[in-house]
């Protein structure tokens, strides 16, 4: 009566209930079975499912290609499973693993690790993160990442082989090798240097801080250093 009602109600609306079989019925990725006294769960997969993630060879940084079996390890230990139905499900992981290419030593490790995982943020921690991102050209990225290793900073990585990208028009206007990259300011005075990424264009960056030096602008923290050195060794800081 309740479906007869609801269907009623807009033309374009049409409610399809699912109904329970044999006191089993599949609600989102679970399978839910009624028993006298309790009730079971188990994972459930649609007869449609591909089972294909990121596989192990593309470029994609590691974090992303593992973030579905991370995904997949986490859900199977949280649920009240059965022994046969996490032994099951384990299995089934490792399948499509192989399937997409990543070796079981992997897929084993992260298990582990997942497993063993005893470090908790607390919540005034993870208020003060903060994050950066950087787009993922190469591994080589990580000789730049890692120095953030040691800090409040985490770090994110985007991809920009990504569909989008691929089908944009190419911009005749633009150089390629001038739209973006990584780049290095050096103190003439103290040597030190200051990496960064930028999606702009390096000569754009470069007047930039040439501008913020000039004007006594100190949005830039390579600026602040700049014009302190100038304050204490005089007028011979440049870039």
């Amino acid at each position: 009566m309740l479906t007869q009602y609801t269907n009623t109600i807009h033309s374009n609306l049409q409610f399809n209930p699912t109904l329970e079989s044999d006191g089993h019925i599949n609600f989102l990725d679970l399978t839910i079975t009624r028993r006298n006294l309790h009730i079971e769960i188990d994972i459930y997969r649609k007869p449609t499912t591909t089972d294909t993630t990121i596989h192990f060879t593309s470029t994609h940084p590691i974090e992303h290609k593992l973030a579905a079996y991370r995904y997949h390890i986490t859900r199977m230990r949280s649920l009240p499973l059965k022994t046969t139905q996490q032994k099951r499900e384990w299995e089934t992981i490792l399948h499509i693993a192989q399937q997409n290419g990543f070796p079981p030593t992997m897929i084993h490790k992260l298990r582990h690790q997942i497993k063993h995982k005893t470090k908790h943020i607390s919540p005034q921690d993870r208020k003060n993160k903060k994050w950066a991102t950087f787009t993922y050209i190469s591994p080589q990225i990580r000789k730049i990442t890692n120095l953030f290793r040691n800090t409040n900073i985490s770090i994110t990585y985007k991809c920009h082989n990504t569909i989008a990208n691929r089908i944009k028009p190419p911009r005749d206007h633009t150089p390629p090798h001038n739209q973006w990259g990584i780049y290095q300011l050096t103190c003439n005075t103290c040597n030190l240097s200051s990496v960064r990424q930028t999606s702009r264009s390096l000569s754009i960056c470069y007047k930039q801080h040439i501008r913020y030096i000039r004007s006594n602008n100190l949005q830039s923290a390579y600026t602040l250093h700049i014009l302190q050195n100038r304050h204490e060794y005089g007028p011979t800081v440049i870039l």
